[in-house]
């Protein structure tokens, strides 16, 4: 690890406030998603898999606020699995922080729903892919887990919490995308998410096999989602592709709120072991965790991470590929550099998303610069064992 706090190469770059964290509590999951980004392992009463430490969490959360900690996110694997899930609660409380939840709703019992409004939780999401249970429990890989999920949201309404409903597009769901609204609107959800299946660890499966939708279906529901569905009801609808696809409305108008753009610069995560990490990708990429909460102070990787250090000088001049000549790069900082980093070991890789539209003729020419910014093609385009074998070193 780096142990100097700014080193001197770093000395006249702005390091910025590091804004939210987000805490992978559980390295297991109760569920079998098949498209899951981070492949947590299966876990049950029988095989338990490691989940952070209340205490370490209580000292990551003091060490963070004075570097400018707003808000915290919880989530796994599967946060409310957690077998302390309420001491967290109650540190939450005690700290006064702003945080949100993302949940598959099977655990969230009456009691848990109250626990989290009591220690003023300001958002939670809860994953619902089907409209019927044979659908989601295709996906989510377990029996059972509709009801359940259905019934924990009931409970978070009960508790006075309104949940946003996400729904994972895929082939075998896609039909049943006005039905979830309707469904969505009989819960009184805040909003509905679309999100769309990542080539990522399991994704990457889905992707190989054809089960996920051909990028030219991907975009034309975007805009059939918010150019049409959205009209049809009062619950806001998110549709989670790259910004240079949405309305500026939906980002900064009265209808958006910036909902599916990631400020990579404010954000850490934390893993279920303790490990300090860019986010949920260190689970699959070990160049991308950054040390260990119970040995490595949190300023000092904050500040002094090469990783992170590069990120924050490269980040989004140096992007590549149709995401370099973006004019919303800046808003969109490469839609997920962790996503592109996975697929390609570049950071600053474009995003397979803004790629695969540019190659059939779909990415909108009013979002891309005509006469393209000069980049520097030899610092730009980094080969895998450039970039690891340099920041191993460094960091060892």
């Amino acid at each position: 690890m780096v142990h100097e706090a700014v080193p001197k190469e770093n000395a006249g770059t702005s390091v910025p406030k590091l804004g939210t964290i987000y805490f992978y509590l559980t390295e297991g999951c109760n569920l079998r998603c098949r498209h899951c980004w981070i492949e947590p392992p299966h876990q049950s009463e029988n095989k338990q898999f490691p989940s952070l430490d209340p205490d370490l969490f209580r000292s990551i959360l003091k060490q963070a606020r004075p570097l400018g900690l707003a808000s915290v996110k919880l989530t796994g694997g599967e946060p409310l699995m957690h077998p302390r899930i309420g001491e967290i609660l109650e540190i939450l409380r005690d700290e006064k922080l702003r945080f949100i939840v993302e949940t598959n709703g099977v655990l969230c019992t009456p009691e848990l729903a109250r626990d989290l409004v009591r220690s003023g939780i300001n958002h939670i999401s809860v994953s619902l892919d089907g409209a019927v249970a044979d659908t989601h429990e295709w996906v989510r890989g377990v029996k059972g887990c509709f009801e359940a999920a259905i019934g924990g949201i009931r409970n978070l309404v009960a508790a006075g919490i309104r949940p946003q409903v996400i729904m994972t597009l895929m082939r075998r769901n896609v039909e049943q995308i006005e039905a979830l609204v309707r469904l969505a609107e009989s819960f009184g959800a805040s909003s509905v998410k679309f999100n769309i299946v990542q080539p990522t660890a399991r994704g990457v499966k889905m992707h190989q096999a054809g089960e996920t939708l051909s990028i030219r279906e991907i975009v034309n529901l975007g805009t059939w989602v918010e150019n049409e569905l959205s009209s049809t009801t009062r619950v806001p609808l998110h549709y989670s592709h790259p910004a240079a696809f949405r309305l500026l409305g939906k980002m900064f108008g009265r209808e958006g709120s910036g909902c599916g753009i990631c400020n990579v610069h404010g954000i850490l995560g934390v893993l279920g072991d303790g490990s300090y990490a860019l986010c949920g990708i260190g689970e699959s990429v070990p160049e991308l965790v950054f040390g260990h909460a119970a040995t490595d102070a949190l300023p000092e990787v904050w500040h002094g991470n090469p990783v992170l250090r590069e990120i924050r000088e490269g980040l989004p001049r140096r992007l590549g590929g149709i995401c370099g000549t973006c004019l919303v790069k800046g808003i969109c900082l490469g839609s997920c550099i962790a996503q592109n980093y996975y697929r390609s070991r570049d950071l600053w890789a474009p995003n397979w998303y803004c790629e695969e539209a540019h190659r059939e003729g779909l990415f909108p020419e009013s979002r891309r610069q005509t006469q393209p910014a000069s980049v520097d093609r030899q610092s730009s385009r980094r080969s895998q064992g450039d970039f690891s074998a340099r920041h191993v070193q460094e960091m060892s």
